[in-house]
């Protein structure tokens, strides 16, 4: 039997539905209390769902919580397990995501790339060390005012792409294929009201890593504390030896932190580390947010055990003063349930290899939808999308790279027919 090449497509359009995506802004907010976090980020989902539904795809729709689910029925005889392709509508609001404009640089040659709008934002060749792999390649950036929007819309307009290919391409053998697109990924509640019996995948890839050629089983595994002091308020002109000020004590716990380790600024590769993100309040009370991050599991426990000693010390010297310490378990290493399914990953890093590219296994220091994802029940590592400097103005991403990842996306389905 004669097996379709899928390496011969050329006809692409992810980089045209990217460039379309962006456009739309779908930042999440991390201080709603709404799910999804922000409505707009539905625009856009309702437009993949209208897309889907012109594909052919009849079951593609938008639920209440702002998750996209669709089915690509199976083309083969063979029982091949459910697999799934999942990405998230959301951009970080980090950086603006209103009005992106984004702008291709064609056939790059290894200049500094510099921002039409902004020309103080400059993407130097020296400070970007992958710009080495993309010469020739169309680079898709901002404009100079705004994030790019590659993380993760990149990897929505390549499942879409894929999607599109399998539907029109039935002498790709695949079993049966899920698509879902999450919103809030970015604000860490991505999979909260993900219905995995209604999805009924076996597997699952977040497309949502990073250079073109990775595959990640690995990430942090994560915590967030909440730190509250209560002080004791007097008005200023009668405090002496009666104020107790829950906004200095705060300041001392985070001047008392580690300063030459445990913090994301003094670490890299495997080690984790304690890191305040937001510290409000004022005089009688305050509240300081951090996360707690490390590939081990049982360390989040050790730096959790070291933070309170600092809070406890502090607060101690400040007499009448008290505090309450609250661990929030945010997601875990998904490594703990990938290796429990070899497979999954082997399927992918062939797929990687039969795309053109070599596969490269990577830890992430950070966490996916695929970490939640994994510890629910759906197993799930996360396969390149091809951006680069997420989160800020100087995102890029290369058209060539998002035509491997769609290419990476069809052999996976293909792989799992075929065994």
């Amino acid at each position: 039997m004669h097996n379709f090449d899928i390496n011969s497509i050329v006809d692409f359009q992810v980089a045209e539905r990217f460039m379309r995506y962006v456009q739309i802004d779908t930042a999440s907010d991390p201080h709603a209390t709404s799910f999804p976090s922000t409505e707009k980020q539905k625009d856009l989902s309702r437009l993949l769902v209208s897309e889907l539904q012109q594909m052919g795809i009849t079951d593609a729709h938008l639920d209440k919580y702002g998750y996209v689910y669709a089915t690509i029925p199976s083309n083969t005889d063979k029982e091949v397990p459910v697999i799934c392709f999942c990405s998230h509508v959301d951009t970080s609001p980090d950086c603006s995501g209103k009005d992106v404009k984004p702008v291709i640089h064609a056939a790059y040659q290894g200049q500094d790339i510099v921002l039409p709008d902004d020309p103080s934002v400059i993407i130097k060749y020296s400070e970007h060390p992958d710009l080495q792999y993309q010469l020739g390649h169309d680079i898709i950036t901002a404009s100079g005012t705004t994030l790019l929007g590659a993380d993760d819309k990149a990897g929505v307009a390549e499942i879409m792409d894929a999607a599109r290919l399998l539907m029109n391409h039935p002498e790709i053998k695949h079993g049966e294929i899920k698509l879902l697109f999450t919103p809030d990924e970015e604000i860490g509640q991505g999979v909260e009201y993900v219905d995995l019996n209604k999805l009924g995948a076996a597997f699952g890839y977040t497309i949502d890593g990073e250079k073109a050629g990775t595959i990640e089983d690995e990430t942090f595994s994560a915590d967030g504390v909440r730190v509250i002091i209560q002080g004791i308020s007097v008005h200023p002109g009668f405090a002496k030896g009666k104020m107790v000020s829950a906004l200095k004590i705060a300041a001392d716990i985070i001047a008392d932190l580690p300063k030459d380790k445990l913090s994301p600024e003094t670490t890299t590769g495997a080690a984790g580390f304690i890191h305040p993100t937001e510290v409000n309040g004022g005089v009688d009370k305050a509240e300081i947010g951090f996360i707690i991050r490390d590939h081990d599991t049982t360390k989040l426990m050790e730096h959790e055990a070291i933070l309170q000693r600092i809070v406890e010390n502090v607060v101690t010297r400040y007499p009448g003063a008290s505090y309450t310490f609250d661990v929030k378990e945010q997601y875990r290493n998904m490594k703990e349930v990938l290796d429990q399914y070899p497979e999954v990953m082997e399927v992918g890093m062939e797929a990687i290899r039969r795309a053109g590219l070599t596969p490269e296994r990577r830890s992430i220091r950070g966490g996916t939808d695929g970490s939640r994802l994994s510890f629910m029940g759906l197993p799930c590592p996360n396969v390149f999308a091809g951006g680069h400097a997420f989160h800020g103005k100087m995102e890029w991403v290369s058209k060539q790279d998002m035509e491997k990842a769609v290419l990476t996306i069809l052999h996976i389905a293909h792989i799992w027919q075929e065994r």
